[in-house]
């Protein structure tokens, strides 16, 4: 189950549930939960860490300790939001007034970090890249930029046209200080005008024998994920903007985001 369309990973209230168990592996997960003007959800995190990011709208995170009130924004494409953090052993309500699209970005960890807010000034926005390969990088959760215990999540916005998560990269295998082992979720959202929704590509190909291979035309609800193998480019349609969410988390015992670029494009990011 690599490449995972809209609405085959559907579970009960979430549009997308991918958990280790279904994804076959131990640590990422990721779930995206649509509220109704009014509507709430509640879940208990279990021995995960999870962080609530809008993807569309507003809502509220009750938590033991408080409550954690999250602007939000209109769409993906609009800017950065803002997100709470939540800890492993514990119950969450989510309630939203408008109502909105919510993804669960989670990671199977140990440590139980405090409740927390993550404001959307704070998040550090990059420009990566250049020419055709440009594209903004939003490290809301990068290993640097906002505690967890395993949990490393981004957003990339690839203008339409751009190629993204290029050159190819892996990081498949524990290298002290060259490569982390790291499981990889991507969700996708597409900018849409008018009916027309838009698609994008995604390529991920073996970095070892009997590897992760697969080439797969994304849209908006549409999953990758990538176990293991070179994974890029993120082709984005002309006109159409691509967004995705990187969900990732390993067995390391530092948190740190170590990739290793594919033999042909050893210059890295340019």
């Amino acid at each position: 189950m690599t490449y995972v369309p809209k609405g085959s990973a559907a579970d009960g209230p979430y549009a997308l549930a991918i958990d280790p168990k279904r994804a076959g592996w131990s640590y990422s997960q990721l779930r995206v939960v649509e509220l109704e003007p009014g509507g709430t959800h509640s879940f208990t995190t279990g021995e995960s860490e999870w962080i609530v990011l809008p993807l569309t709208g507003g809502c509220t995170v009750q938590t033991a300790d408080g409550i954690i009130e999250l602007l939000g924004r209109e769409s993906v494409f609009s800017g950065v939001s803002d997100f709470a953090y939540v800890p492993r052993d514990a119950r969450i309500q989510i309630a939203s007034g408008a109502g909105g699209r919510f993804a669960l970005a989670g990671a199977k960890c140990e440590r139980r970090l405090p409740a927390r807010y993550g404001s959307a000034p704070e998040v550090p926005v990059e420009n990566r890249g250049s020419g055709g390969c440009a594209r903004e990088v939003r490290n809301f959760a990068s290993a640097d930029a906002f505690d967890c215990d395993r949990l490393i999540a981004v957003e990339v916005i690839t203008p339409g046209g751009n190629w993204s998560s290029y050159p190819p990269h892996k990081h498949d295998e524990h290298r002290p200080g060259v490569e982390a082992e790291l499981e990889e979720i991507y969700y996708f959202e597409i900018e849409a005008h008018g009916d027309r929704e838009g698609f994008g590509y995604q390529r991920v190909f073996p970095s070892r024998e009997g590897g992760t291979d697969v080439l797969a035309e994304v849209r908006t609800g549409d999953a990758v994920l990538v176990p293991d193998g070179w994974h890029g480019p993120s082709i984005a349609q002309p006109g159409h903007a691509m967004y995705y969410l990187n969900v990732m988390a390993g067995p390391g015992q530092e948190r740190e985001w170590r990739i290793c670029f594919h033999p042909d494009h050893t210059e890295g990011y340019r």
